[in-house]
């Protein structure tokens, strides 16, 4: 496997591996962007259910939705994705609490699943249906959330994500996600694995020469302000080429893919921020959310054996209280 030279595309560090968010520019084209590898941290997202596959995948895409859009923020908070619709999967709930930790969860009808595999029709578009996507900036205690919501008809994650930005933020924007299960040597199950970019065109006011950004002396480079529309299009254009199977491969890290895609366009790799799974639940907060919100009668009424059980959503870690222990003098 030959080597690039990370110090050609702005750094001087070890490629990175997987479970990562890798931003990048395209110098000579105003653009910027975000490339997301998911192993272990999806895995362990979606095998704390027995979500079929068609269902894995959908969620899949979410997560790295999540992760494209919500590895971006500069502060303390939670970006919120959650999709309402009338298909076979019908609500999904991923958010990134930042600045690394993913969790989702997805709750579809099994008998219309079935259905769709039959028929197949297991896309991500068909199996959501018709619906809205909300996508949800918390930034915490005192704050005012930022929710921006889009129509889901008839579409996937990837032109909701379009319609997003071109509503909401009106940046040009463009998607991609994959999801796939690979085989590991030595395991009797395939593991999960997803990837996906996003690229924004986001010139500087006023342009900038191509000759002034490093490498802009390349006589074979056409000479363009960063600002001129054609950048997009080129920039869409090396997008378009990406392939599933080069976003899920295991094989290729980010920042050798982002220099396969973008290397003559001035593209420049920093750090890669880490992600995990990581569910936000406990059992102090489960106790918390029972005493607030449930009364005596309510609580007894949910025990069974003289014990309450509640099962989070996300991760599926069940916590047990005796309705007796919220009594008070």
């Amino acid at each position: 496997m030959s080597k690039i030279s990370l110090t050609a595309l702005g750094l001087d560090r070890e490629e990175s591996g997987d479970d990562v968010a890798v931003p990048f520019t395209l110098d000579r084209l105003g653009c910027r962007g975000r490339a997301v590898r998911l192993s272990d941290a999806f895995h362990q997202i979606v095998t704390a259910h027995d979500y079929p596959a068609p269902v894995a995948r959908v969620l899949g895409e979410a997560v790295l939705l999540t992760a494209l859009m919500g590895s971006s923020l500069k502060f303390e908070g939670r970006f919120i994705l959650q999709s309402q619709t009338d298909g076979a999967v019908n609500m999904i709930v991923v958010d990134l609490d930042a600045p690394d930790g993913l969790r989702g969860y997805a709750r579809f009808d099994a008998d219309a699943i079935e259905n769709a595999i039959k028929a197949k029709q297991t896309d991500t578009a068909s199996l959501l249906g018709k619906g809205s996507l909300a996508m949800t900036v918390d930034q915490g205690p005192n704050t005012e959330r930022y929710q921006g919501i889009v129509e889901i008809t008839g579409v996937g994650f990837e032109t909701a994500a379009h319609r997003y930005f071109g509503q909401s933020e009106q940046i040009l924007t463009a998607v991609r996600l994959a999801v796939a299960e690979h085989s590991i040597k030595g395991e009797a199950t395939p593991r999960w694995r997803a990837g996906g970019m996003m690229v924004q065109f986001l010139p500087r006011t006023g342009g900038q020469p191509v000759a002034d950004l490093p490498g802009g002396d390349d006589p074979e480079i056409e000479e363009r302000p960063i600002n001129d529309p054609d950048n997009w299009l080129e920039a869409k254009s090396l997008f378009s080429t990406l392939s599933d199977a080069e976003l899920v491969d295991p094989e290729l890290s980010a920042e050798r893919l982002l220099f396969r895609l973008f290397n003559e366009k001035g593209v420049r790799v920093f750090e890669p921020l880490a992600l995990v799974a990581r569910c936000s639940c406990s059992a102090d907060r489960t106790e918390a959310m029972l005493m607030a919100n449930f009364s005596e009668e309510e609580r007894e009424a949910m025990a069974v054996e003289g014990e309450i059980e509640v099962k989070c959503e996300f991760c599926s870690a069940a916590y047990y209280f005796n309705p007796n222990q919220f009594l008070t003098d």
